[in-house]
């Protein structure tokens, strides 16, 4: 197996799963972006949320010990997608979870294990961040595992802490990756924390201590639990040593699709580009999401979906594609992924459909505004 397959998006899947079947672990496939049975949640956000009910002891789960490769859609960041290297509205997330049975140490030793010994990476170039008073995660990091002090950071609230709205939240402890000075802000005290393209993040786990109500009360969990998540296609960037994750596939065939149908070659202009990567991930979760059943309309799931596909379009405009073309992309993205997500290719022409209604409606809009615009002028 050369580098290429062996550090590609499909095996590091398996490998994931191989590892934590290996663990003792349930391994399931992906849940739809579609919260079930969840009001406090509009989409699918991380790994652990299908599971949500596992964690508060709603439901007793299937096995103590779970580990799933789970679709992800998040818009918070969606300002930063295709400015940095790393940031994705849609993405896979690699996940573990213990309900009520091991906790950090365990987590953080086969964390570790995983990265270093299965996937080969450079003990060297990773770094871990703790929660400001977690004093229990950096002994384990540094005793247990031998990371240096000096390569353990103590982040607040805001970076070392994970919850949702209402449920399961608790400290967290994150592994970066350090991809080299001369991806860096060049300051020399830069290090996890800083928001230059240095260091990037790959893994989180959650030691989940408490629920979260609705009134913003933490209420101790009776039994600790585990939830972690590694971003795929971070990974993957990282073992295959590209600047961002958009120059992995299955993301970049779909970034060259973009660069063939605009005219404009990737890597020629950095305004062209970041349209480039926007256009990319857009159209990548409009596919994932029309597959599990949503379609664009002007309020809850359906908005983010709408607003999706209307800012991939108008990022197609300011590249000079005039003509409707997501539909296209659609065609790539469905061709990339049908392996692991056999759905996509089982509904390919009703995805396209929708895609390309809403393209065409979205294009009588502007046409329109313009009519009007050129009318007052």
């Amino acid at each position: 197996m050369d580098t290429l397959d062996r550090f590609s998006i499909n095996n590091i899947r398996k490998e994931y799963l191989d590892f934590f079947r290996s663990k003792g672990h349930l391994t399931e496939n992906s849940f739809s972006l579609i919260p079930k049975n969840d009001k406090s949640l509009l989409l699918i956000g991380a790994g652990m949320a299908p599971l949500k009910k596992y964690f508060t002891g709603a439901e007793t789960p299937p096995c103590k010990r779970m580990a799933t490769v789970q679709k992800c859609v998040r818009t918070g960041d969606i300002d930063n997608v295709g400015l940095t290297a790393r940031h994705l509205t849609f993405f896979e997330m690699l996940g573990n979870f213990s309900f009520g049975d091991y906790f950090k140490k365990e987590a953080i030793q086969w964390a570790w294990e995983l990265l270093t010994d299965v996937l080969k990476i450079d003990k060297d170039r990773l770094w871990v961040t703790v929660y400001l008073d977690d004093d229990e995660a950096e002994k384990i990091w540094h005793e247990v595992v031998g990371i240096p002090k000096e390569r353990i950071v103590r982040l607040g609230k805001a970076d070392n802490f994970w919850e949702l709205e209402v449920g399961p939240s608790g400290p967290c402890s994150e592994i970066y990756y350090d991809t080299g000075a001369d991806r860096g802000c060049g300051c020399s005290d830069c290090k996890p924390g800083c928001d230059c393209n240095r260091y990037i993040e790959i893994w989180n786990l959650v030691f989940t201590q408490f629920d979260k109500d609705e009134q913003g009360v933490y209420h101790p969990l009776p039994n600790p639990n585990i939830d972690t998540g590694m971003g795929l296609e971070r990974v993957a960037a990282v073992l295959q040593d590209k600047p961002t994750v958009f120059d992995v596939e299955p993301l970049f065939s779909v970034v060259k699709k973009v660069s063939e149908l605009s005219g404009v070659p990737y890597g020629s202009n950095d305004k062209k580009d970041i349209s480039m990567k926007i256009i990319c991930d857009h159209s990548r979760a409009a596919t994932f999401m029309i597959g599990d059943g949503i379609i664009p309309s002007n309020e809850g799931r359906g908005y983010v979906l709408r607003r999706l596909l209307r800012r991939a379009a108008r990022h197609g405009r300011l590249l000079g594609i005039k003509d409707i073309f997501l539909h296209e992309l659609c065609d790539k993205v469905i061709e990339n992924s049908k392996g692991a997500y056999p759905e996509l290719g089982e509904k390919k022409d009703y995805i396209k459909k929708v895609i390309k209604l809403e393209e065409e409606r979205f294009r009588e809009t502007i046409d329109s505004g313009m009519d009007i615009l050129k009318s007052y002028i």
